[in-house]
């Protein structure tokens, strides 16, 4: 069925609230609030700096606040997170010039293989099934730990390319660790509980660039999705991101906090906490007047570790929910699911 390009904001919104799929506990509609000021998400804005020091109550608060925005989110934002605001400037910039490379340029990382280490694509789909919004991306994604054996597969192109994001690279999976550690904890498990895998583990970064587009409530840069990974930190150019907040049963956006970035529950981690923590469901927007930039980073156990259910977690009263699988694992699903619904339903055949 084509769709619809007619349809203004208001009658895009009506339809929503009619329509809404039902999937194992999710409700995602796949037609939402697209460009009408839709309500910010109030979701706790975490301090970092609070984690380390001489005092333990400190470090407890912030603990608190991540089991609490893990429970009902599976999703906040953090300052003082140690990254100099001066590489996040840097790799943004790396990353929009990478995008006005020329077709001929970028077309040399294409390939439609999801397995491979570095690779460029576009999602355009204009007609995704009955009562969808269509989206329009473009992407690279590479490899990035341990960053010697994959910097040199990187573009060349811009020239600071490999050193921007060298250096973000190196910050973001030190800060990963961090977080992984205060999740663990905040589960009963200790920090030190997933470490040692964590870092031996995978780290993926996504580059998406989305393009500026008329009548944003019209077309999505991302459909509803989650994400495979333990985690995910993401920085973005401008605001777009926005979460499904299951409770409401409504997408909510995030606000935009100076030098802020964002962390997303991943399936993994919900698997690791037996449904504890549920992995965000969320989606990209467009904006009207100029392109912008997401750089997500994922980090997850090696390629073939399987992930499974901390047996901490696990008793009469809460059996295990979920089978194990690996990062190789979730690239086998997606290889064989529509990139609309891969991601999203990766979830689900995990669920026992």
């Amino acid at each position: 069925m084509e769709e619809d390009h007619s349809l203004d904001c208001h009658s895009i919104e009506k339809k929503a609230r009619e329509k809404a799929d039902v999937l194992d506990g999710y409700i995602t509609p796949s037609l939402g609030h697209l460009g009408l000021s839709p309500v910010a998400l109030d979701v706790p804005i975490i301090d970092l700096s609070r984690l380390n020091g001489d005092d333990p109550s400190r470090r407890a608060i912030v603990i608190n606040d991540i089991r609490n925005a893990c429970r009902r989110f599976g999703f906040f934002q953090i300052v003082n997170h140690g990254i100099p605001q001066e590489i996040l400037d840097a790799v943004l910039s790396s990353a929009f010039k990478l995008f006005e490379l020329s077709t001929e340029e970028k077309m040399k990382f294409s390939s439609t293989d999801v397995h491979k280490p570095v690779r460029y694509g576009t999602t355009l789909m204009l007609k995704d099934g009955v009562d969808r919004i269509p989206f329009w991306r473009s992407f690279f994604k590479h490899y990035s730990y341990p960053l010697n054996d994959w910097i040199q597969m990187w573009p060349t192109n811009p020239p600071d390319y490999r050193e921007n994001m060298g250096k973000y690279v190196f910050e973001v999976r030190k800060l990963a660790l961090e977080l992984m550690g205060a999740i663990t904890e905040s589960l009963g498990l200790g920090k030190n509980y997933m470490r040692n895998k964590m870092e031996d583990g995978m780290h993926v970064i996504a580059i998406n660039w989305y393009p500026s587009f008329p009548q944003p409530c019209q077309m999505l840069g991302l459909p509803e999705h989650s994400d495979y990974s333990c985690l995910t930190i993401l920085l973005q150019s401008a605001r777009g991101l926005e979460i499904f907040d299951a409770e409401d049963k409504s997408w909510k956006i995030v606000p935009e906090v100076q030098g802020a970035l964002q962390v997303n529950v991943g399936d993994h981690l919900e698997v690791l906490s037996n449904g504890i923590y549920k992995s965000v469901i969320h989606r990209a927007t467009l904006n009207a007047e100029k392109p912008r930039i997401s750089i997500a980073s994922l980090h997850s156990l090696g390629m073939d570790e399987k992930m499974k259910t901390a047996k901490e977690l696990v008793n009469e009263d809460h059996p295990e929910r979920y089978k194990e699988s690996s990062f190789n694992d979730f690239l086998n699903y997606l290889s064989n699911n529509d990139i609309a619904e891969g991601k999203l339903s990766f979830i689900n055949a995990l669920r026992i």
